[in-house]
């Protein structure tokens, strides 16, 4: 099985490297926007016809390289594909910021200390962060792939595909983990032994509350230098929960033994129904970082020989563990407590949503009489 996860580093190209490192992210984009405009206008998605289309002008008005100009069909038909795979309406890819795609060993390659690049007139050799590369230089366990290059806030970043093998687990799979994510709680899980963990969100959600209050504030000022100071906080909301998703992920993945299958709901499509909430409740729903947490835990678990299945959340939260009785009116959302109107079974809401994914990870993994036997 092969696992590829995103190395960034900073680089730091000297005053005239950056000029020229510039100037040809600005070329990219633009021939970027260019092959955008053709597939909208035309629909074609196959890569051939778009690159017979599009190559002459891409070498000649934007003054590629060969291999810039095949990147620049490749990168824009990326983005149309992961649309449609996401289920979006057909809607034109814009490419504004200075950015550029690089082949392995085609246009760049890397040595410890040094990145060498192909520009628009020539190849240049750039110092970069290396801390914390080393490991990636093992030839026999890692492999480079496609790069970007990316222009932030006067600074530059190399973000690199490393692709590496991992053995899947083949021994007996014990242990089934059935985490809830929400707001109260970032997430709650229920394991084999019936027990509990829970990750609290409260502070995540009043640091997201001042920076929304932060924003509109500075918004509302609409001078320039409130507006600096909003170029300025920039992206750090979304480093900073990126950062609490690793943690939470990180503990996830460390606190149960190879082996272990975690079970999440299987959320696609749950930001058109958290748009139907109130108004005032509205961006915090809709903005929570649930895919981010699944993505990290998904890659975090296949280093540990871990996997993740996803099932559908239906009546998750609604559904009592003991008896199986169903019913909207068993949970209380504004207490955030289940209670059994049947058995009487009463619990923490978020907890009764693990149990339930815990119960449907099983069902999944061994066969039903299995399950049936174990109930008894």
């Amino acid at each position: 099985m092969e696992q590829t996860l995103t190395a960034k580093v900073q680089i730091y190209p000297s005053p005239d490297e950056a000029e020229l490192l510039l100037s040809s992210m600005k070329a990219y984009a633009a021939a970027c926007d260019h092959v955008s405009r053709y597939i909208f206008a035309s629909g074609d998605m196959d890569k051939v016809s778009v690159q017979k289309h599009t190559y002459a002008e891409l070498r000649s008005r934007y003054a590629l390289p060969s291999q810039m100009a095949c990147n620049a069909v490749r990168t824009v038909l990326g983005a149309y594909r992961s649309n449609r795979k996401n289920g979006r309406n057909w809607i034109f890819c814009r490419y504004r910021s200075p950015q550029m795609t690089l082949s392995w060993n085609r246009d760049y390659s890397l040595t410890s200390d040094r990145f060498s690049v192909g520009t628009l007139k020539g190849r240049i050799r750039v110092a970069y962060a290396g801390k914390g590369m080393e490991p990636y230089f093992e030839k026999k366990v890692y492999r480079f792939g496609a790069a970007g290059v990316r222009y932030r806030h006067g600074k530059y970043y190399l973000h690199i595909s490393v692709t590496r093998e991992l053995e899947e687990y083949t021994g007996e799979e014990e242990n089934v983990v059935g985490i809830d994510r929400g707001i109260r709680f970032l997430a709650t899980a229920y394991d084999s032994k019936g027990k509990t963990r829970f990750y609290d969100g409260k502070e995540i959600k009043q640091k997201r509350a001042h920076y929304k209050a932060l924003r509109k504030e500075l918004q509302q000022v609409g001078t320039p230098s409130s507006r600096r100071r909003l170029r300025k906080i920039g992206q750090r909301e979304n480093r900073w929960m990126r950062d609490v998703d690793h943690q939470v992920s990180k503990a996830l993945s460390e606190s149960y033994p190879e082996g272990t299958t975690f079970v999440l709901e299987d959320l696609k499509g749950v930001r058109s129904a958290t748009e139907r909430v109130r108004i005032k409740d509205r961006y915090v729903t809709v903005s929570w970082a649930y895919k981010d947490l699944e993505q990290k835990l998904i890659y975090k678990a296949a280093r540990r020989q871990q996997r993740v299945i996803k099932v559908d959340p239906a009546y998750t939260s609604q559904r009592c563990p003991k008896c199986g009785h169903t019913e909207e009116g068993n949970r209380s959302k504004k207490l955030h407590l289940f209670c059994c109107r049947k058995c009487g079974y009463t619990s923490n809401d978020d907890r009764i949503a693990a149990m339930n994914l815990h119960r449907m990870g099983r069902e999944k993994r061994v066969p039903d009489a299995v399950v049936a036997e174990q109930a008894l």
